[in-house]
């Protein structure tokens, strides 16, 4: 078996979904995944039900740049849950890219492997927006304040910020069943104003802020009463901010570092969840 390329990425969570006024930022966390690109098959396929590695070839040779050979396989490791809002496809298109370029010694600069991503999402169904923001922050880390209509993925940046510091805050995300049904664009404009707050406090370099408005946006925007539950608990239990993660159901909860006890309660209550999985992380400044 030889290994044509490798790359790597990284998973995200939503500070505010892009689908809600066309503005989107999401905030890069320690959810790591690695892409190999093969000449033979590995021991076991990747789940890649809706094709994204294959729209991530046909992107790639739209584009005019070479393939490394006739018969390509890939190889995933992947610690982002997929279907969650935990931006695996935008990661799995970045780690791809990635491999890519190295297995043909082809240069190509981040903001063109935002727009590529976008073209393989788009093309496999898995994104109603090209997800610019997520993919920025599956590559560089921190947040991208992002224009989803601009003219290319490097114009469209209004704002960026490393994020809120690694060192002072603790991530816990609680992951239940995959998100099923998919949402329309017009399941998002009865909750504009929400968005709207969102957007107004990550101008103002309020992170947290942004989650908590993105997250009762979004809970609107799905009909999660279960997971209203749990974020309502999350805050009760001393979280700072607590929201669902993209389009779900991934919930992803901020506690401050210096204050462990609260970390520990969170997870206590988490724990008592049926169904559920979960994952500590911290952000990638």
């Amino acid at each position: 078996m030889g290994i044509l390329g490798a790359g790597k990425a990284n998973g995200a969570c939503s500070l505010l979904h892009a689908a809600g006024l066309g503005y989107g930022a999401s905030l890069a966390l320690d959810l790591p995944l690695a892409v190999r690109l093969l000449d033979t098959p590995w021991k076991e396929e990747p789940e890649d039900p809706d094709n994204l590695l294959g729209a991530v070839l046909d992107a790639w040779r739209g584009a005019g740049h070479p393939l490394p050979g006739e018969e390509l396989h890939w190889a995933v490791i992947s610690k982002i849950p997929p279907k969650q809002g935990l931006k695996s496809s935008s990661a799995l298109c970045v780690a791809a890219f990635r491999a890519l370029m190295e297995a043909t010694d082809v240069t190509i600069d981040n903001a063109e492997i935002v727009n590529l991503s976008a073209v393989a999402q788009i093309n496999a169904n898995v994104s109603l927006t090209g997800s610019f923001d997520d993919t920025w922050a599956c590559i560089e880390g921190g947040w991208k304040l992002i224009d989803i209509n601009a003219e290319d993925p490097q114009s469209g940046v209004l704002l960026e910020s490393p994020g809120p510091d690694t060192n002072e805050w603790d991530v816990t995300i609680m992951v239940s069943e995959p998100r099923l049904n998919p949402l329309s664009l017009e399941d998002f404009v009865p909750h504009q104003e929400d968005f709207i707050q969102s957007l107004n406090a990550i101008q103002e370099g309020n992170e947290m802020v942004a989650m908590t408005w993105n997250g009762r946006a979004m809970l609107g925007v799905t009909k999660k009463m279960s997971l209203r539950r749990v974020v309502n608990d999350a805050y009760m239990n001393g979280a700072r901010a607590a929201s669902i993660s993209g389009s779900g159901n991934a919930v992803v909860i901020f506690t401050t570092s210096i204050s462990p006890q609260t970390k520990q309660r969170v997870r206590t209550m988490l724990e008592r969840i049926p169904n559920s999985e979960i994952i500590e992380t911290k952000v990638i400044n």
